[in-house]
């Protein structure tokens, strides 16, 4: 048995990527700059995953933006205009991910969209009939190369191309005109990887754990069908999470792969799935370490689990990037008592290996430990609290005085303009926004 994780937060201990990128941006400092610092930080990271006993380590899960992003940029998926600019293609990505208006043009950001059930966010690649599939890229083989180097073997992790087409929007174009040569291009990547020692690739397909149905589910088998024909010598891994994949569980374990990731904290039916039968050639990357909460794991929940699946070869594993928790509890001003019942980024890598160790025989001091952290009440009562909510009356749910006396009051006390709000995030600052808005604030127009 062994351990994995999905992908690490990118970020930093205190944020130093977010920093370093914005001083690029106000040409504090230099591409060679940032891109050494970058290289600096995922080398920190694979050796703080490595140290904390994880056997899985992926690589490719950094990005300076976004991996929907990064998987678009690997395959030339950007539009015409943006191609052309006389930029510097890591300028280019940031004129995809923020736009850019400057002596070289004028370039709108790509849309952005939810990332599934998360507060994250990722920028929708864009199909059009100019669109033509290729490698162009090479940071999924740097970044490899990176840690091999340092003696550290990954896991190279890209977004699969079921969710790479579903994600996206086309204009003109259908997603099945570009199943072959997204394939081709894919099956690139795992002969290049192959060739450089990679022995597994991860294709996250999270898409997997919406209704796949119908033409979904026409475009995913025929993508697969295909895709799989050459992996080019690598075992290959399809990793979902954020739900379960009850419509397609009996092609996944079918299909020719090697590895299936499944969550088993957003799942509800994960558990069903696998226990109705798992197959003995696959690899089955169990997501039992929640990646999307902040609180410690219950060992003595999570060991049952894991032995109660037929499963005969397995990997403890995070239920999803942990992409989507803070750093480390070890910078957080909390009191002990509240502190410990916390585990972040860095704590949820000690939990995968107590994990391992309990299962292997080994672990009786982390669970005794855990076992009396979840005897404890992690949020103790508030007696204030409940004595305001016991004076509660049906009419403390009505709100005094009325909407239209509200609205009287309020023209009264701050007359306030037709239109008082402003836009809050990343509104496309356009050459002809900003040149308006400076005429009404110059009061060379109206209003209207």
């Amino acid at each position: 048995m062994t351990t994995s994780i999905i992908g690490f937060p990118r970020i930093g201990e205190n944020r130093e990527l977010k920093y370093q990128t914005e001083k690029y941006w106000r040409d504090e400092i230099t591409e060679k700059e940032l891109k050494d610092f970058a290289k600096d930080l995922r080398l920190k990271h694979w050796q703080l995953i490595k140290d904390a006993g994880i056997d899985g380590i992926p690589s490719n899960d950094f990005s300076f933006f976004d991996t929907t992003l990064d998987a678009a940029y690997l395959f030339d998926i950007i539009p015409e205009n943006v191609k052309q600019i006389n930029l510097s293609p890591l300028d280019r990505y940031f004129a995809l991910a923020r736009g850019y208006q400057g002596e070289e043009g004028d370039i709108k950001a790509l849309p952005m969209k939810k990332w599934f059930n998360t507060n994250y966010h990722y920028l929708v690649p864009q199909f059009t009939k100019e669109t033509q599939i290729k490698l162009t890229d090479t940071k999924i083989f740097d970044e490899y190369q990176e840690a091999k180097d340092n003696d550290i073997n990954t896991r190279p992790v890209i977004i699969g191309p079921f969710t790479l087409l579903s994600l996206s929007e086309f204009h003109d174009v259908e997603p099945k005109d570009f199943v072959d040569d997204l394939v081709s291009a894919y099956q690139e990547v795992f002969e290049k990887l192959s060739k450089k020692g990679a022995t597994w690739i991860q294709l996250d397909e999270p898409e997997l754990v919406k209704d796949v149905t119908g033409a979904n589910k026409e475009l995913f088998e025929n993508i697969y069908q295909k895709l799989l024909t050459n992996k080019a010598g690598l075992k290959v891994l399809i990793q979902t999470y954020f739900g379960d994949v009850r419509d397609v569980y009996s092609d996944l374990t079918t299909l020719p792969i090697d590895g299936i990731g499944l969550d088993f904290h957003e799942g509800r039916k994960t558990e069903e799935l696998v226990e109705s039968g798992f197959p003995d050639d696959k690899v089955l990357f169990a997501g039992v370490v929640n990646g999307k909460n902040i609180w410690r794991n219950h060992y003595e929940e999570t060991t049952d689990l894991l032995k109660r699946l037929p499963v005969k070869n397995l990997v403890i594993s995070t239920s999803c990037s942990l992409l989507h928790v803070p750093y480390s509890v070890e910078n957080e001003d909390f009191a002990p008592e509240i502190k410990q019942h916390f585990a972040f980024a860095k704590e949820k890598l000690t939990e995968l290996d107590d994990l391992e160790v309990i299962l292997n025989g080994n672990g009786q001091e982390a669970e005794i430990k855990n076992k009396q952290l979840f005897e404890k009440t992690r949020v103790k009562a508030n007696p204030a609290v409940h004595e305001r909510i016991d004076k509660l009356t049906a009419d403390s749910f009505v709100r005094h005085p009325s909407l239209e006396e509200r609205a009287v009051i309020q023209k009264q006390e701050f007359d306030l303009p037709l239109l008082p709000t402003t836009t809050i995030g990343s509104f496309p600052q356009t050459k002809e926004v900003k040149k308006t808005r400076a005429q009404f604030r110059h009061h060379e127009i109206s209003q209207t």
